[in-house]
C-alpha cells in the first residue's frame, strides 16, 4: 500500500448498530445503569459506570460522538490517548490539552488525528513560525456564518469566545485545532470535500466539549455551505496573488510560476506561490482578525532591520518581514515570507523587494490605506 493510499483511503462503512450505540452519551449512560444493577443484584461489585467495558466516555473529552467518528475513521479500530483539559505547568499556560486517535487496519496503523487545544503565544513569538505554517496555508477556507476559523482537508481551526477563555495582553486566541495526516496532502477535489467536512465536524463537536468542560455555556454550530476547494492557478504578474496594484518583479516569475489564494472573508488571507505546488517558494499572509494578529507582535517588534509606514511600523529579515498596520478594525498584520530562495542568483531577498508595494496594495484593498512603508537609511 502507498502512502498516498494510507492518507485518503475511504473509511466510511458505517459501523455495527451495537458500536453506534456504544457512542451516544443517552444509551452509554442506560446501559451503564443497566448492568450496573444487573451486577449489584447478582452479588458482585460493578465497575464505575465510566470504566465499565465499551461504556467509557467519548474521544476528546466526550466530544466526538458516532458522526465525528464514522466521518474520520469509518468501521475501523480506534486508540485513542487523551489528556485532561488544564494549563500545562510546565508550558507558561499555553497548553490546555491534546487529544490523539489513530485507527487501524488488523494491525496496521490507517489514519491518525491530533486534537490540542492550546492558547497562541504573541510575547515570546513561540506561535508565529510552526502553527501559521500550517494553520495558516494557501489550503484553507474560513469555515463561514461567523465561526472565527478556517479548514483544509488535512488541518482546521477555530477560536474559542474570548467569554469563556479570558485572555491576557499580548496573547494571541485560545484554539481548538485538529490535524489529519500530513500538513497541505492534497489529491482531487473529491476527497478534499469528503476530509475536509469530516476534519471540521469533529473540530466543531471538539469545540463545543472544550466550551463544556471549562464550564461554559454555548455551542458553535456546524457550517454549511464553505468556499469551494481553492485550486493552484498561473501566476497573473499584473495582479500578484489577486492584489490590484501588486505587481510581481520581473526578477521571480520565472521561479513563481503557480499560485494559490485562500478563501476569502475568514480571519486571514493567504497566498503562496512557487515553481509548482509541490515547491513552494513564498507566502503572503494578511491576517485581519485584530485578536489572531497578536502571534505576530513580538516578530514586527524584534525579527530584523526597522520599517516605518504611514500608520504602522515593522522589521524586515532575511525570510520574513512583518508589518503591523492600524486600521479601523484594529491591528493587521501584513507577512511576507520566502522559503525557499528564488529570483536572479536564487538569492533571500524577496521580502526586502515586495514588502512596500505589497503592504501598499493589500492595505488599498481591505480599505485600510493609504500605506507607505519606507526603509529608513542605516
Amino acid at each position: 500500500m502507498t502512502d498516498t493510499e494510507t492518507q485518503v483511503a475511504p473509511e466510511t462503512a458505517r459501523p455495527p448498530l451495537l458500536r453506534r450505540l456504544l457512542r451516544s452519551r443517552t444509551v452509554r449512560a442506560a446501559t451503564a445503569a443497566a448492568l450496573a444493577g444487573a451486577l449489584l443484584g447478582a452479588g458482585t461489585v460493578a465497575w464505575r459506570t465510566d470504566t465499565l467495558p465499551l461504556l467509557g466516555p467519548s474521544p476528546c473529552w466526550d466530544s466526538l460522538g458516532s458522526g465525528s467518528m464514522d466521518g474520520l475513521f469509518g468501521d475501523r479500530r480506534t486508540e485513542v490517548e487523551e489528556q485532561s483539559l488544564h494549563n500545562d505547568p510546565m508550558g507558561d499556560g499555553g497548553s490546555y490539552g491534546q487529544c490523539r486517535i489513530t485507527s487501524y487496519e488488523d494491525d496496521r496503523a490507517r489514519r491518525q488525528v491530533t486534537v490540542n487545544v492550546r492558547r497562541l503565544d504573541g510575547l515570546r513569538g513561540t506561535d508565529s513560525q510552526d502553527w501559521p505554517g500550517e494553520f495558516l496555508s494557501s489550503g484553507m477556507v474560513p469555515l463561514g456564518e461567523g465561526l472565527p476559523g478556517m479548514a483544509s482537508s488535512s488541518r482546521a481551526w477555530i477560536a474559542l469566545p474570548q467569554a469563556c477563555t479570558g485572555r491576557d495582553d499580548f496573547t494571541g486566541p485560545t484554539v481548538v485545532d485538529i490535524g489529519m495526516g500530513r500538513s497541505g496532502f492534497e489529491v482531487s477535489s473529491e476527497y478534499t470535500l469528503r476530509d475536509r467536512a469530516a476534519l471540521t465536524g469533529a473540530l466543531i463537536d471538539a469545540a463545543n466539549g472544550v466550551i463544556d468542560d471549562f464550564g461554559c455555556s454555548g455551542t458553535y454550530r456546524q457550517p454549511r455551505d464553505m468556499h469551494p476547494p481553492v485550486e493552484w492557478d498561473d501566476t497573473r504578474t499584473s495582479t500578484f496573488c489577486g492584489i490590484k496594484g501588486l505587481t510581481l518583479p520581473a526578477a521571480y516569475r520565472k521561479d513563481l510560476r503557480e499560485t494559490r489564494v485562500s478563501g476569502e472573508g475568514g480571519p486571514a488571507r493567504i497566498c503562496e506561490a512557487g515553481y509548482d505546488s509541490d515547491e513552494t517558494a513564498v507566502r503572503l499572509t494578511t491576517v485581519t482578525d485584530p485578536v489572531l494578529a497578536e502571534i505576530y507582535s513580538s516578530d514586527a517588534l524584534h525579527s530584523g532591520a526597522p520599517v516605518k509606514g504611514t500608520r504602522g511600523y515593522g522589521k524586515v529579515g532575511g525570510n520574513r518581514a512583518v508589518y503591523r498596520a492600524v486600521c479601523q478594525t484594529g491591528q493587521v498584520m501584513f507577512v511576507l515570507e520566502q522559503l525557499r530562495p528564488a529570483g536572479k542568483g536564487s538569492r533571500f531577498t524577496f521580502t526586502h523587494d515586495l514588502l512596500p508595494a505589497y503592504a501598499a496594495a493589500e492595505a488599498e484593498r481591505i480599505g485600510c490605506g493609504p500605506q507607505k512603508v519606507t526603509f529608513p537609511a542605516s
